[in-house]
């Protein structure tokens, strides 16, 4: 039962990361000015303030203004491959697909600047981490997995039991445990905004060099909600083994708020030489401790050998039949062997969300560093490099070791002024975390992946900028096979991860 609780946390933990483009807890696709060139790190506009904030000094004189809305539509692609599938008593194929959905219809994002003399006065909202909600509504294959193995425990405490009793519990009939199988109903909503606001300053310290000071105060706000229901193994329904007066007593049901706060620090540089501009941005990692709100329910196992004691009895035993029963060395060794593991793993399996709990989730430092060359007026090309310092922040019972490194991003853009009026863009950017199978499971579900962006900004006046903006991202495979351990006999476990994500964007650039 233990297995089976973790791994239906486990599932919240991964349903709830939409992020968009970036790192691991990161949104870089802050404005549509991105989305439409995937290579901002050293342009001059006013996106800027957040991807190259020191470079906005060198914007004209006055209040400058972008409002942006984005739409995000994701898919997560499960493949797995697992023995006891076939237990299923209503699907009996060894394989299975699971996916699951994430939409975020309104992502919005405002930046602002005014700028004076030297000086850039800045300030910025937007989701940098999150920001949507993704839904399983069949749970995960390591889900059903777990749920498999705690059907084959189940039996196999039913045939020691039967054992201890010479047949007479009939426990192993098929009217009872004897028909072999199981089946539940499972759903997982997951729902994460980390929402963002920060403040800071650029300054010319000489005509072609600008600096940046800042700080972004983020709000992190999650949600999580699912719950496995109608848990049965054979025709037996589970919560007859462990409280037979409460039909929910082996249910499963996750309701938990988490929320929190942190401080980023922001430095940032521009150079600008002919038509070259250089660029570098450096965030710090915030400090971030999530505190549970929790109303949960978890099965207990503690009263097993009471409950069978007074099923037995009403099967006809004696309460001293009953009980020569359950103290049997098989039945104790049995039941012994699930009390054992449940203990050993309560506190992993619901500290993660336990109420009142603070839970480490460091958004880690971030680096970024552009180049921008422009042939001649109309032409602008880019290229940047992203650096996510991932194996430094701090997560929950320090799964960041299982990274090999963090995250790299390698990024490159061009936009043509194809007339006075419409400026057309377009963009690549390659993602490369540093992934393990260790890391890697329905709890970190992330993958490689390449993007690609086009869109057009059409200044509607001399004053007023419009920009729109696509951009889809092809994620690799990653191939988390592994093998469990299931008594004694090594079963393979198969598992092939990826995404699909679609970003759709509209903003307006006001220079008052």
């Amino acid at each position: 039962m233990n297995k089976l609780k973790f791994s239906f946390i486990a599932l919240a933990i991964f349903s709830s990361q939409a992020s968009w483009a970036g790192g691991l807890l990161t949104n870089t696709n802050q404005n549509v000015a991105f989305n439409r060139m995937l290579s901002r790190e050293a342009s001059i506009g006013i996106d800027g303030v957040y991807s190259n904030p020191a470079g906005v000094a060198f914007l004209k004189d006055g209040l400058h203004l972008s409002l942006n809305w984005q739409l995000v539509f994701q898919s997560r692609i499960i493949n797995n491959e697992f023995p006891l599938y076939a237990l299923n008593q209503n699907n009996n194929s060894t394989t299975r697909q699971f996916k699951g959905t994430a939409f975020a219809p309104v992502l919005p994002s405002i930046q602002a600047a005014y700028n004076w003399k030297k000086f850039s006065f800045q300030a910025m909202f937007g989701i940098t981490g999150g920001g949507g909600k993704c839904t399983f509504d069949n749970g995960l294959g390591s889900f059903e997995k777990i749920v498999g193995e705690t059907a084959m425990g189940v039996t196999g405490l039913a045939q020691a039991l039967d054992g201890a009793s010479h047949g007479a519990l009939g426990l192993t009939s098929p009217a009872m445990f004897g028909k072999k199988g199981y089946s539940f109903d499972s759903y997982m909503r997951g729902r994460q905004y980390y929402y963002s606001f920060s403040l800071g300053a650029a300054y010319r310290v000489l005509p072609e060099l600008s600096a940046f000071a800042g700080v972004r105060g983020v709000y992190a706000l999650s949600n999580y909600y699912g719950y496995v229901r109608n848990i049965k193994v054979g025709n037996v329904p589970l919560y007859t083994m462990l409280d037979a007066t409460k039909t929910g007593s082996a249910d499963i049901e996750l309701n938990c708020d988490q929320s929190g706060v942190g401080f980023t620090p922001v430095l940032g540089i521009d150079y600008k030489t002919g038509r070259w501009n250089f660029a570098m941005k450096y965030e710090f990692k915030t400090r971030m401790r999530l505190k549970n709100e929790a109303v949960n329910q978890l099965p207990s196992i503690g009263n097993l050998p009471q409950t069978l004691g007074v099923m037995f009895v009403q099967k006809g035993m004696t309460p001293a039949q009953a009980q020569a029963v359950l103290t049997n060395p098989t039945v104790l060794g049995a039941m012994k062997g699930i009390k054992e593991q449940f203990d050993q793993k309560i506190d992993e399996a619901t500290g993660e969300f336990a109420d009142g709990k603070k839970v480490a989730a460091d958004i880690p430092a971030y680096l970024a560093i552009g180049a921008g060359y422009s042939p001649i007026d109309a032409l602008r090309i880019n290229a940047g490099f992203h650096y996510f310092f991932d194996k430094q922040a701090t997560a929950y019972q320090h799964r960041e070791d299982k990274l090999k490194r963090g995250t790299m991003e390698w990024n490159a853009g061009v936009e043509f002024d194809a007339t006075k009026t419409i400026t057309v863009s377009a963009g690549w950017q390659n993602t490369s975390y540093g992934l393990t199978k260790e890391y890697m499971d329905d709890k970190s579900f992330v993958a490689n992946s390449n993007s690609v962006g086009v869109g057009a900004c059409i200044h509607l006046s001399k004053k007023i900028d419009l920009n729109v903006a696509y951009f889809h991202t092809f994620y690799s495979h990653f191939n988390g096979d592994k093998t469990e351990n299931l008594n004694g006999t090594i079963l393979p476990y198969k598992a092939d991860f990826t995404r699909n994500n679609n970003v759709f964007g509209a903003g307006v650039d006001i220079n008052f």
